[in-house]
């Protein structure tokens, strides 16, 4: 559809709103594009490492992917989309709504349903999720004697808040009757395994039963008495393999910064288990590297794979988005997105799965999907096919 003095239109106002802070929202539906399974975009105004940009949520039928744009830019990829991909759209302001119809090429304005504009703040003066005067956090030099986080624990104190964060709006989904039971695999020295006890007992009162997976006899014995001290009778710590431990009965399986195909083993043993929640923030990518590298052929990505660094990007990507599409084989809606700034922690990117009992498991289409990706770039067979054969 060619561009109209409407689309023209709209995005005047847009730009207006933006000129003036009086954005609210905004949203792309109707979407008529190739691109399989999106269905809308929603756009807001936020605030990154104190520069404001508009975030763009893209939502698909069983994942949302966020990505963040500079706001020439962003109106840009807006104007590119409207009334071609998507053929309506709406835009909220303090001083009205705008609606957008494409086919019918109007714009309706009419009084405005939201009278403030929602705070733009992203990863700063964030409610905490939180208290800082856990004995857990002193014990493990985070805080001082006081509930102060100390200067050079201000970072690890962010992520380990925002993890929470993250997983208080999934937590929400799952049905609680008899308590939870979590397993953290890779829980290292438990940062993040004592703040999720500490916020579903405490916060959520939810009997839960805490399980750290770690490899190191010294990090368990430590996280062990550290759990003893401070009182947290259903958290505790075993020495082991990821792929060794019996995840039987577990409802909420994570792993964060399971080095390569780690993460596949714990992925694995969720699907297995029947997780309802999976949670999964990837480090390394070796395996799916080493394939592509293998086969690479000359082709229309030579010119970027042929550089180390891309060829490194591009193997994370494909990895991930193999361990997403494979998880929504076997019923789960995946998200995949950014878990906090990369000012804080270069490790940033997190897969949620969530079980859904009305997916389709083993949808052709989706089967179709992985042979097709697999096949573009040379792959073989992905690790987390593998162990899947094992499990199920």
């Amino acid at each position: 559809m060619a561009k109209t003095a409407k689309t023209s239109e709209f995005l005047i106002f847009l730009h207006e709103a933006l000129l003036d802070g009086s954005l609210v929202k905004l949203s792309l539906g109707h979407y008529t594009g190739k691109e399989e399974g999106l269905k809308q975009i929603h756009i807001r105004r936020i605030t990154v490492k104190r520069q404001e940009v508009l975030s763009f949520t893209y939502r698909y039928k069983t994942r949302d992917i966020v990505k963040n744009f500079p706001f020439a830019e962003a109106e840009e990829k807006i104007e590119a989309l409207l009334g071609k991909d998507f053929l309506t759209a709406s835009l909220f302001t303090t001083a009205f709504d705008l609606s957008y119809e494409g086919q019918k090429n109007t714009l309706k304005k009419t009084p405005p349903s939201h009278k403030e504009v929602p705070a733009a703040s992203h990863d700063h003066a964030k409610v905490r999720q939180l208290d800082t005067k856990g004995n857990w956090l002193h014990a493990l030099g985070i805080t001082d004697a006081d509930g102060h986080v100390k200067k050079d624990a201000q970072d690890k104190f962010r992520q380990i808040d925002k993890y929470i964060e993250t997983l208080a709006a999934q937590l929400k989904d799952i049905a609680v009757k008899d308590g939870l039971r979590v397993v953290d695999m890779g829980a290292g020295k438990g940062y993040l395994t004592f703040a999720l006890y500490d916020y579903l007992t405490t916060k959520l009162n939810i009997k839960a039963k805490v399980t750290g997976v770690e490899y190191r006899q010294d990090m368990v014995d430590l996280c062990n008495k550290i759990a003893r001290d401070v009182g947290f009778t259903g958290l505790g710590f075993v020495q082991g393999a990821i792929d060794d431990y019996d995840s039987t009965g577990v409802n909420v399986l994570i792993a964060l910064h399971a080095c390569d195909t780690a993460t596949d083993d714990a992925i694995a043993k969720g699907i297995g288990a029947g997780a309802d929640l999976i949670v999964v923030a990837p480090c390394c990518h070796k395996q799916m590297r080493r394939e592509m590298e293998a086969r690479k052929a000359a082709g229309p990505l030579d010119v970027v794979l042929r550089h180390g660094i891309f060829m490194e990007r591009q193997a994370e990507m494909v990895t991930d988005g193999l361990r997403a599409l494979l998880l929504e084989y076997q019923g789960y809606s995946t998200k995949v997105f950014e878990f906090i700034s990369d000012a804080h922690t270069p490790k940033n990117v997190m897969i949620v799965a969530v079980r859904n009992p009305k997916a389709k498991r083993h949808d052709p289409a989706i089967l179709q999907k992985i042979e097709e990706t697999k096949d573009f770039f040379g792959i073989r067979q992905h690790q987390l096919e593998k162990n899947l054969e094992r499990v199920l």
